[in-house]
């Protein structure tokens, strides 16, 4: 006798097979870190948001990573200042990371740059904003996802049609 085990999540009447773990530094995050899951679920795509810090508390990060890495995921990391969680997500597992700092006018923007230089052999992605966030990570479940591609094509046909109607609208 075969048995499979067929992982899946329902939300809003909608099955979705990938999902995206959320990691955010501090509950301060966790407005930008809604934005990206509802984008998310646009795509249909189920998203899970935990708080856990590479400074503060490292051996929780790593206890999330360990819970759901056994599962399709991607992990979205959002940390400012000094992101040391995206690469140290990126450095403990072999899932997709991207690393979508939140801006601050705290310094300028150039908090940003903790995101950017990485060492080698950890290689986070870096997105900017929510929905940018939302669209990369559904691109990756577009390689597997037929749905989700349809979804992602179907996203990328509105943007297209807004800046025609755009145009018309001055023509």
């Amino acid at each position: 006798m075969l048995y499979f085990v067929l992982k899946f999540w329902v939300k809003g009447g909608q099955v979705l097979w990938m999902k995206a773990v959320i990691i955010m530094g501090s509950k301060s995050d966790l407005d930008y870190c809604r934005k990206i899951a509802e984008n998310l679920s646009e795509f249909g795509i189920s998203s899970i948001l935990r708080v856990a810090s590479a400074h503060k508390t490292p051996q929780k990060v790593l206890e999330i990573i360990k819970e759901y890495e056994k599962d399709d995921v991607v992990f979205v990391t959002v940390a400012g200042r000094s992101n040391a969680l995206s690469g140290f997500v990126d450095a403990n597992t072999v899932r997709p990371v991207i690393a979508s700092p939140p801006y601050s006018d705290r310094f300028a923007g150039m908090d940003i740059l903790s995101s950017i230089r990485m060492p080698s052999g950890v290689a986070p992605l870096l997105v900017m904003e929510a929905e940018n966030t939302a669209l990369a990570v559904a691109k990756i479940a577009a390689l597997t996802d037929e749905k989700v591609r349809e979804r992602v094509k179907n996203y990328q046909d509105r943007k297209k049609g807004k800046i025609y109607k755009a145009d018309e609208e001055l023509g």
